[in-house]
């Protein structure tokens, strides 16, 4: 008797090391790969016009692969659960087998989809596709969930030979014996209608061919010096680029930690071991955003302490002018610019970058940290809930591992440390590239002469910055400063 099973795909769009599809291969004769798309079942997370735009190439990409194959993905949109019960009927299913995820809304659906589906008669299973240890595993010896990251790495690295071994992608899936109706991606309507995504197009390569490239690119070679060079936004593939694969699963972290295993056996040379573990801790960074969203759902619109909801933010009416400066990149603070006018063209900001301008947005402007997560998660091709939640309350200092109160980065000398020769500024403010790097980073410093050169206006943003650096540190300061004042009463 031929048995059928479903395989429901969200974000983890790949073949290799693929758990739930591994399982339906090894256990039923006929696997129909499903996708369906039900944005409105993610509550107030529904996916960015970024993360649309790569969602439906990665689609093209696997829908390519699997129709070679020989059973073709199947895409749908609507109820999730109806779309499943409907597929099940058509296809003769049995089963249905699906990787987990760890949103809020996410894990009630699933959990309300499995209960159903088991009611029917059907077997409903799920499988950890998307982490290297799951939220419940890693606890602190009071059995309580970790809120500090070395603490938790320190717990994982103890464990490194309980994860598991990458799975194999099948190699060929038996043909449906029923032609199953199947949406176009163009249906889905995931592109945008203006044409804004050619910097994307420039950038990147969605799917799993894309991700294994990438990755076997950066283990070959440069990982072999990720720690010293990471933080220099100018250098090209001196980081990994595999977030956006990570989140839509056309990668495991699974792939990510063998792959750099492999590496530290195959390169030598001055500090390459310590190099490529730090990439490791990145890669459980990642983890431990996971891990805390799991165990505090609140925290993508809440801060996880609770005393910083009276934190005293500039109110919209008072800072929607410097809102908007910052989101076009058009602050007057150079580093800060060029970060946020990468992120419109690519989908994608250089993390050091990124702590840059978060600082500057809630420390320097005193914006609510929740305005920026808003932002990256509508503009980044990488937009993940558990990493945009966690970076954002470390960047405001009211989340887990946050950065102290008192850490303020000053963003010109962050620019003068890590990107000294304003190389980078000079690829994304291309109005300053003509100013010598001693002024790249203030150039409202610049003698007035050599503004006038490079074509600064006496009345630019540049001459002029939206706020004083100074005058804005001492106000978040003393901002901060109450709220400690109110926590210790």
């Amino acid at each position: 008797m031929t048995t059928t099973a479903l395989v429901w795909l969200r974000r983890d769009l790949r073949l290799g090391d693929q758990p739930a599809l591994h399982h339906a291969v090894a256990h039923h004769d006929v696997v129909v790969p499903v996708f369906v798309f039900a944005p409105e079942e993610e509550k107030d997370w529904q996916p960015g016009a970024a993360s649309r735009w790569w969602l439906h190439h990665s689609l093209t990409a696997l829908a390519e692969r699997f129709a070679k194959l020989g059973s073709p993905l199947i895409v749908r949109s609507g109820s999730s659960l109806a779309v499943l019960r409907t597929l099940v009927k058509d296809a003769g299913a049995e089963a249905v087998y699906w990787n987990r995820l760890y949103e809020p809304a996410v894990i009630a659906r699933d959990a309300k989809i499995k209960d159903a589906l088991r009611a029917d008669g059907l077997t409903a299973e799920s499988f950890n596709g998307a982490v290297l240890f799951e939220p419940w595993q890693l606890k602190t010896g009071a059995g309580d969930p970790y809120r500090v990251y070395s603490p938790m790495f320190r717990a994982a690295e103890a464990r490194f030979d309980e994860i598991r071994k990458p799975l194999p992608a099948p190699k060929k899936l038996a043909v449906p014996s029923k032609a199953l109706k199947s949406e176009t991606l163009d249906a889905l309507g995931l592109l945008p209608t203006i044409a804004w995504d050619g910097g994307l197009h420039e950038h990147w390569q969605p799917g799993e061919k894309g991700a294994l490239q990438r990755l076997e690119q950066f283990a070959s070679q440069p990982i072999a010096k990720y720690k010293d060079l990471r933080d220099q936004p100018a250098l090209d593939g001196a980081v990994s680029g595999l977030s956006p694969h990570l989140h839509f699963g056309e990668i495991s972290p699974q792939q990510a930690f063998v792959r750099a295993q492999q590496a530290n056996h195959e390169l030598s040379g001055a500090g390459a071991h310590g190099n490529i573990h730090h990439f490791v801790k990145e890669l459980f960074w990642r983890e431990f955003s996971h891990h805390l969203l799991y165990h505090y759902p609140k925290t993508p619109t809440e801060p996880m302490y609770e005393k910083f909801a009276a934190f005293p933010w500039r109110k919209p009416k008072d800072y929607a002018a410097d809102l908007v400066a910052w989101q076009k990149g058009l602050t007057g603070i150079p580093i800060v610019d060029a970060g946020m006018r990468q992120l419109w063209v690519t989908g994608w900001m250089h993390n050091r970058v990124r702590m840059i301008v978060a600082s500057f947005l809630t420390k320097n402007l005193l914006i609510p940290w929740q305005e920026g997560a808003a932002w990256f998660w509508d503009t980044l091709v990488d937009a993940s809930l558990p990493q945009n939640t966690l970076g954002w309350q470390w960047a405001a200092g009211c989340g887990a591992d946050a950065a102290p109160y008192f850490r303020i980065f000053n963003p010109v000398l962050q620019g003068e440390k890590f990107d000294a020769e304003g190389s980078y500024v000079r690829t994304w403010v291309p109005e300053l590239a003509t100013l010598p790097a001693k002024f790249i980073h203030k150039p409202w410093e610049a003698p007035s002469e050599m503004r006038r050169a490079a074509g600064i206006a006496l009345d630019s943003v540049y001459a002029h910055p939206v706020v004083d650096l100074k005058e804005s540190r001492d106000r978040a300061l003393a901002a901060f400063a109450k709220i400690k004042a109110s926590a210790d009463a």
